[in-house]
């Protein structure tokens, strides 16, 4: 096998308030419909586990919708990911009486680094997702961004995530930026940077467009990857990438109804 162990087929939407959206490194964002409609196809389809992220709720100052999270997790019955705005410990605390399984934490935590500790303290490291916007700086270097990729911030994102899972990260979910909407694949180098030096799961997100890409992401010891443009504009399901998963000795998991 490729792999040793189950990649996860994770299905990404990302959120503007009620309505689910996509953009081009995290700009641009373009309007595709109702985000329980297609996390509801998801699901049905076998994703492994879907992601919400309202990503311009700490543009907004604000958390994302708890309604919104009810709504799926009423309807959804694998682990739910959520993440946009979340500011405290009171904020987790509702998402995951909402039914929020994990809570994926960017812009707060680079602003207040204790928060990542105080969830893991209070939820378990299994809740804590350190989300990681990264925007390559140089041939080896990749640079955190914060506010859906607007703001700078000078954090190195391979030390991020390091001082984020000794913090009490329990998994990382981290976005290329530079990859994110371009269907030219991931960022393959910085997968394998953070998947080196951490020992907590990576999720990988940005730029999956052909087979090949999932391919070479998985060579670089991810987890699990997210997918979010091929199946909101119906270029892949999860049953295909699945296959395309198995027919390449990648392992995924098949008990399934």
């Amino acid at each position: 096998m490729l792999n040793d162990k189950n990649i996860r087929l994770i299905a990404r939407l990302d959120i503007k308030g009620p309505k689910l959206i996509k953009g081009v490194h995290l700009e641009g964002l373009r309007v595709i419909g109702d985000p329980q409609e297609h996390a509801i196809r998801y699901y049905n389809q076998g994703a492994d586990e879907i992601i919400y992220m309202d990503i311009v709720a700490s543009l907004y100052q604000r958390s994302i919708s708890t309604d919104i999270v009810k709504s799926a997790a009423n309807d959804i019955f694998v682990p739910l990911t959520v993440g946009g705005g979340i500011r405290s410990v009171d904020d987790v605390k509702n998402l995951l009486k909402a039914g929020a399984d994990k809570i994926a934490i960017n812009t707060a935590a680079v602003h207040n680094r204790e928060l990542i500790s105080e969830i893991s303290r209070s939820f378990g490291s299994q809740c804590m997702v350190l989300s990681i916007e990264a925007k390559q700086k140089d041939k080896d270097s990749w640079e955190v961004y914060t506010d859906c990729g607007r703001e700078s911030t000078g954090i190195d994102a391979v030390e991020w995530a390091k001082e984020g899972v000794e913090l009490g990260a329990g998994e990382i979910l981290v976005t290329s930026i530079d990859k994110e909407g371009t269907r030219q694949g991931m960022d393959n180098k910085l997968v394998k940077k953070i998947t080196d030096c951490v020992n907590v799961p990576v999720i990988s997100s940005g730029g999956y467009g052909e087979e090949k890409h999932m391919i070479d992401v998985v060579r670089s010891g991810t987890d699990a990857v997210a997918f979010a443009d091929c199946l909101h504009f119906n270029r892949s399901t999860i049953p295909q990438l699945r296959d395309i998963a198995i027919k390449n000795n990648i392992s995924v998991r098949t008990d399934f109804e």
